[in-house]
């Protein structure tokens, strides 16, 4: 058996630009044995700049621009935290990103620059930035669904030139203004008059000034003419990030500077590349391309940084291409610095984009990186290496059914004090005149963020507790963490600890110790007991025509194992990993169930069987009422299965029709939703009690008398 590679250094990337993107592509292709990666940035995709402009004009959809950074993690084995960064500790070395603190032995910032445009007045409030693209992304979204009015682009760089006519274009002639008209900046004198027959084209204005301040509806030049705006758009320049200017780094006009290896000067440790960067031994504009070709370089010295062995200086080319979209399919050429031509027309579009569908494809498909079948294995090791990977979460739990058959074989010995054991959500003992429910649960880690682990595990405990209807009192810890230097031991612990510590701690409920140890993977678990007042809520209490409430989505189950092949899209992982450690809300509507159960490892059907089995009773749903999670049904048509789903399909058939949506009742749930069995009559108010708490919910079907199972109902 191999030994296992303990982890030693922490390398942490602040930022998803196009150098931090080429670079967790490389280090999946060769990784550094030995290396926690992390990735910090507040966006699970990121957009290609290059492809930005023909998304404004329709012509690319917002998946084909999208550089898929949580899916380039996972190819890198590296951890996204989905945080903004806002600060460094140079001396103790770590980042400030959202509540959290992150170490690192090295840090590399590709955090690039923002639209935002400070000088203006009120333009933080009635603006919206080209970057960042998610917030421009909405705004222009609904600018579209409007239909009308004028649209103001402040700024006469190139990026406002391409995002004015890209914006013309799908609007039609007359409705785009650019403030700062006339020559367009960093642009030579043949580009500038293509752009601006173009813009003259497209119905562009252009008006020359400044922008002094933006209202609601108006922009206001410093000469007092006030324009008509819908849609303000700040494209006038390269702002550095404000966050920067705490760190003690070395800046020029708030860009960092470094030397040839991407170092910072005097913070060996510290590197930076993109637009966030300044190049003090090759000044240059701020261009993508730049970036581009710094990802080898920065690549090569991170290792080194860690690893030992020399590094590479970046000499960035003084002559680069130009390619600028003209808003309908045509573009223009240009090589910088500039020649007395500015090629365009269709051709040229075509050429750009190749050129741009060719670094996505670099980014997008991303080769399957297989362990080799050991030669002489036994019988069955190469199926069960080559078929899906195992998952983790909740869908690496046994099937109910053998766990059932385990379980009905141990001894019971007769306690007046346990009042429930095996079979219900958590046992139930007896405390002189209270009730004290108890129980365990971990996960296999299915992320390499052990502070978000720590989160979900510790919410996905708390469910049995909450839907026996106790109150959270106390609780165990069970860590296993890889093997690790001692440093990093102690950086995973403290943000397992913090992590759990929060959501304990909302609960009410006091961590009084646990147990750690070393293994081959990240778990965590937790033991955890809560008190009732009265009797505990139990799944033997429904009533044939109960409504059955269910809160949340599913589909997490899926999630995760089509993020684990790759297949996921990052926003909606991002999105299911939010849901799973904000909790479940306050379910206090709820009260007064008859029965009630968490949705966690044997899916919706399977925890809705146990009801059914307790009570004698059957169950009917409609399927098309259950909430999903946002890609889960596009995945399970696809065939994406977690490994516990044959298990759990078969400890709880459902009858009815078979599709991907049925399919996901089968689902394992990892720190899921609430399955409750309520009087019909109540139905309605305690939906309007738990919208009025925050907490999505819908009536999914009802209990039924007859043989104990589960049916589809019919429409």
């Amino acid at each position: 058996m191999q030994p296992q590679i303990p982890l030693t250094r922490d390398v942490v990337l602040i930022g998803g630009g196009h150098a931090h993107a080429l670079v967790l592509r490389m280090w999946g292709m060769k990784p550094v044995p030995g290396v926690r990666l992390t990735l910090i940035d507040p966006r699970p995709v990121a957009p290609y700049t290059g492809m930005l402009p023909g998304h404004v004009a329709g012509h690319y959809s917002e998946d084909e621009i999208a550089i898929d950074l949580a899916r380039l993690c996972r190819f890198a084995g590296a951890r996204i935290v989905l945080e903004p960064a806002q600060g460094l500790d140079l001396r103790e070395r770590t980042v400030r990103a959202g509540g959290r603190t992150i170490a690192y032995d090295v840090v590399s910032l590709d955090v690039g620059i923002t639209g935002d445009l400070p000088d203006v007045e009120g333009f933080a409030a009635h603006g919206t930035p080209v970057k960042p693209f998610a917030r421009f992304a909405a705004g222009w979204r609904r600018f579209l669904s409007t239909g009308a009015g004028q649209a103001v682009v402040i700024g006469n760089g190139l990026g406002g030139a391409e995002v004015a006519m890209a914006m013309a274009h799908r609007l039609g002639p007359g409705r785009v203004t650019v403030v700062g008209g006339g020559a367009v900046a960093r642009a030579g004198a043949a580009l500038n008059r293509r752009i601006g027959h173009e813009m003259d084209r497209l119905g562009v204005t252009l008006v020359p000034g400044r922008a002094s301040a933006v209202t609601e509806g108006r922009v206001v030049l410093d000469s007092g003419r006030a324009l008509a705006s819908a849609f303000t758009v700040g494209a006038g320049g390269a702002t550095p990030q404000r966050w920067l200017e705490s760190t003690g780094l070395p800046l020029d006009k708030g860009f960092v500077e470094v030397g040839p290896t991407l170092q910072v000067r005097g913070h060996p440790e510290v590197f930076a590349a993109g637009d966030c960067a300044q190049l003090t031994h090759a000044p240059r504009p701020r261009a993508g391309v730049y970036a581009v070709r710094a990802a080898r370089v920065l690549d090569r010295n991170l290792r080194a940084a860690v690893a030992g062995g020399g590094m590479g200086a970046f000499r960035p080319q003084r002559h680069f291409l130009r390619l600028v979209s003209l808003g309908e399919r045509r573009a223009a050429a240009e090589k910088w610095p500039a020649l007395p031509v500015a090629p365009a027309g269709a051709m040229v579009w075509r050429w750009k984009d190749r050129i741009d569908r060719r670094f996505m494809r670099k980014l997008t498909e991303l080769p399957v990186m297989t362990t080799p079948v050991p030669r002489n294995a036994a019988r069955g090791v190469g199926e069960m290496m080559t078929a899906a990977p195992l998952c983790a979460g909740c869908g690496a739990k046994v099937g109910a059914g053998m766990l059932g058959q385990v379980l009905e074989g141990l001894p019971q010995p007769d306690r007046a004090d346990v009042l429930a054991g095996p079979g219900d959500d958590a046992g139930i003992l007896r405390m002189g005149n209270a009730r004290q429910v108890l129980t365990t649960d971990h996960l296999r880690a299915f992320c390499a963020d052990p502070g978000l682990m720590s989160r979900i595990a510790a919410q996905h405990a708390l469910g049995d507790v909450r839907a026996m209807g106790a109150r959270a009192q106390s609780a165990l810890a069970q860590i296993i963490l890889p093997r690790a230097s001692e440093a990093l031991q102690a950086r995973m612990m403290r943000e397992i600890m913090e992590a759990a510590g929060e959501v304990f701690t909302q609960e009410g409920a006091v961590i009084l110790g646990g147990h750690s140890t070393m293994g081959a993977e990240l778990t965590i678990g937790f033991t955890v007991t809560g008190l009732c007042d009265g009797d505990p809520v139990r799944l033997d209490g429904a009533r044939a025509g109960d409504a059955l409430i269910l809160t949340g989505r599913i589909g997490s189950g899926v999630l995760l194992a089509g993020e684990m092949r790759q297949e996921a899209r990052g926003a909606d992982v991002a999105a299911l990993w939010s849901a799973m450690a904000r909790g479940p809300g306050n379910l206090r509507a709820l009260e007064g169930a008859h029965a009630m159960t968490d949705v966690t490892g044997f899916g919706l059907a399977g925890h809705l069987m146990a009801i059914c089995r307790a009570s004698g009773l059957g169950a009917e749903i409609d399927p098309a009422a259950v909430p999903l999670h946002e890609g889960a049904l596009a995945l399970a048509g696809r065939g994406v299965r977690s490994t516990l789903y044959e298990a759990n399909r078969a400890n709880a058939p459902v009858f009815g029709p078979e599709d991907a949506r049925t399919a996901l009742l089968h689902d394992p749930q990892t720190a899921g939703g609430f399955l409750a069995a309520v009087a019909p009559d109540a139905a309605g108010s305690i939906l309007a009690g738990l919208a009025a708490d925050g907490v999505p919910a819908v009536n999914i079907g009802h209990m039924a008398a007859g043989p104990v199972g589960i049916s589809v109902l019919r429409g």
